[in-house]
């Protein structure tokens, strides 16, 4: 079986709800073009957005094309709001878990959900991670890279981490309003370097801040490889070594917090792929599409068949360690 943890969806249903709630914050389809539309966000444009993204016959003709047994969905980034209003947030992430649990129900051989959670209000965000899990029938939640600017390691999001270990969530971790927006305003560039450096910033966050350290059995999966962190990791060995900074928060080498993540495929490259599955384990690489995005491998299972990687590396990456994280029966294939 194979399953791709890392996909975006955004309904019309969801979208309509969303506007109920708070119209001047909701997204909305613009415009339409054929196979894709204009998606405003709330606070900007975003184009193109395909049509799998709201459309459900399409996203599973996407699925059967590439050989995806299973999608992992998540929200689009920007829907997180972590920089509105508490109650707004918390609304339209109950709304938004609330739908994904429904297709969930809809199509429970082919999609397994994530939440979305107002992380500006930690205890709520704990509560709400509680009750999508418990309640909805979600695996854990997917969140940004940081909080409306704040790294992951705050003090006041212990209430998350706990509860995620408690519960034993899936944690997707996905850039969203990434750093350095003045100087990658150009080329795509908020995209291309500015979202592999915001998940670098996380995961450094996390392991220095001692966030990993202390909650052992804490499950996060961090988009696109990782980002520069297992081509850098031994730079953050050796700073540990030599400097006192990264030992402020550290009780430990940073190596034993590192061999506790999980990175998604979508490296773009044969070699990267080889690499990443070298350093990290193959136990700790998880298929991902960025479906529907186009920042996306056209084909993320051809991607992986094409890495040189053992039959047995191949059998994790593709579905085996999704299966195994997530409780995801694995009897063979599913189609609906």
């Amino acid at each position: 079986m194979r399953i791709d943890v890392h996909a975006h969806v955004l309904t019309e249903r969801m979208m309509a709800r969303l506007q109920e709630a708070a119209a001047e914050h909701a997204p909305r389809l613009q415009a339409r073009h054929g196979d894709w539309a204009e998606l405003w966000t709330g606070s900007g444009t975003y184009q193109p957005f395909p049509v799998g993204g709201w459309d459900i016959a399409r996203r599973l003709a996407d699925m059967d094309a590439v050989g995806v047994d299973v999608q992992v969905l998540g929200v689009v980034p920007f829907t997180y709001y972590y920089y509105l209003p508490v109650e707004v947030a918390q609304r339209f992430a109950r709304i938004q878990n609330e739908e994904i649990a429904a297709l969930c129900r809809q199509h429970p051989t082919r999609f397994v959900g994530l939440a979305t959670l107002p992380m500006q209000a930690p205890e709520l965000a704990a509560a709400e991670l509680r009750y999508a899990m418990t309640e909805l029938g979600l695996r854990g939640a997917a969140l940004g890279t940081n909080i409306d600017g704040r790294n992951l390691d705050l003090p006041e999001l212990e209430p998350v981490w706990a509860a995620a270990e408690e519960l034993g969530a899936f944690l997707f971790v996905h850039p969203d309003r990434v750093c350095a927006q003045d100087r990658l305003s150009s080329y795509y560039l908020h995209n291309l370097i500015g979202n592999p450096t915001d998940t670098s910033i996380a995961i450094a966050s996390l392991v220095f801040g001692g966030v990993v350290e202390r909650h052992p059995r804490l499950v996060c999966c961090f988009a696109h490889g990782g980002g520069f962190i297992p081509y850098q990791q031994g730079r953050l060995l050796h700073g540990w070594r030599r400097r006192r900074e990264p030992r402020a928060r550290l009780q430990g080498s940073p190596a034993a917090s590192l061999a506790r993540l999980y990175f998604d495929t979508i490296v773009h490259s044969s070699p990267a792929l080889r690499y990443l599955v070298q350093v990290a384990g193959a136990e700790r690489v998880l298929l991902g599409s960025d479906y529907p995005f186009d920042m996306g491998p056209e084909d993320p299972v051809a991607e992986v068949l094409g890495a040189d990687l053992s039959a047995t590396e191949r059998e994790a990456v593709l579905g085996g360690n999704a299966a195994r994280l997530l409780g995801i029966p694995m009897p063979g294939t599913h189609r609906s």
